[in-house]
């Protein structure tokens, strides 16, 4: 890892204020227990834009290197009292190699094709796989039981420019969708879908995504792909670590870690005791 506050600051990492609000909305979400970590109250300052309203790439980019995230018309970012664990992540594209873990995952589905298209083409075969990725994977989270209308409101109505990667069998057959955002600085990865057949397993398509999402960004000469928020103390997100160079927001401040982040050496950092992971 580089020292904290070396070779780590990004220059248009922090936004200012007044020059947001004079085109956007800013609200605090009521108080409500956290999805993730039990004894902790989560909030969100949050910017709700109406359906047929835009974003310019540019706000969007700068907000998004102050870590916010957006689902559907919403942008948002946790502004919790007494926590501080949702720490946004990015790759860094151009130091990025494949580890052989990864090189392995890219040959295993050497036969697939990846083709990205805009959001706004979404067809029923992407419903399909959709609905079928949450009835298996998903079935006791939020978006269970799936609809047309969530699919809809969440991944294909968008405010800004919206792709969705397409993974396909040599038949053709759509095996994975990966939901990506391109900003001016990289590709922010909104959400991933795909066959939960088990057959597929040995495919590690989740991971396959990232990877391309990765390739994608590097070959259209960007910076970063946004990976979302990190919780050091929660398994299930693991994962996103393992892509590096990575840079995680610390304290307004982009940390770069050249290997995966030591969770205690982050969790000092941002001042937060480990608290208990609650499974949903």
């Amino acid at each position: 890892m580089h020292p904290y506050a070396d070779n780590i600051m990004n220059r248009e990492s922090i936004v200012h204020r007044e020059n947001v609000e004079k085109q956007s909305s800013f609200n605090l979400s009521p108080p409500s227990l956290c999805s993730y970590l039990s004894n902790q109250i989560s909030q969100l300052t949050f910017l709700l834009l109406q359906p047929t309203q835009s974003i310019d790439s540019k706000l969007y980019t700068q907000l998004s290197s102050q870590g916010f995230r957006r689902s559907g018309n919403a942008f948002y970012r946790p502004s919790c009292q007494h926590c501080a664990q949702c720490i946004s992540s990015r790759v860094v594209v151009n130091e990025f190699t494949p580890s052989r873990r990864y090189r392995k995952v890219i040959n295993r589905n050497k036969e697939v094709s990846v083709k990205f298209v805009p959001a706004t083409q979404a067809t029923q075969e992407h419903y399909a796989l959709y609905q079928k990725y949450i009835s298996v994977r998903h079935a006791d989270g939020d978006m269970y039981p799936p609809s047309l209308h969530t699919f809809e409101q969440f991944l294909v109505d968008s405010p800004t420019d919206t792709l969705f990667m397409e993974v396909r069998e040599p038949n053709n057959k759509l095996i994975a969708v990966a939901v990506t955002d391109q900003l001016n600085d990289g590709l922010s990865s909104i959400y991933t879908f795909f066959d939960p057949d088990p057959s597929y397993n040995s495919r590690s398509l989740g991971v396959f995504c990232i990877l391309n999402q990765i390739e994608a960004a590097k070959n259209l000469g960007l910076e970063y792909v946004y990976l979302g928020f990190w919780i050091p103390t929660v398994k299930k997100m693991s994962y996103k670590t393992d892509y590096t160079p990575i840079e995680l927001l610390i304290n307004n401040h982009w940390v770069y870690f050249s290997q995966t982040p030591d969770h205690d050496e982050v969790l000092s950092l941002i001042s937060t005791s480990a608290v208990n992971f609650v499974r949903r």
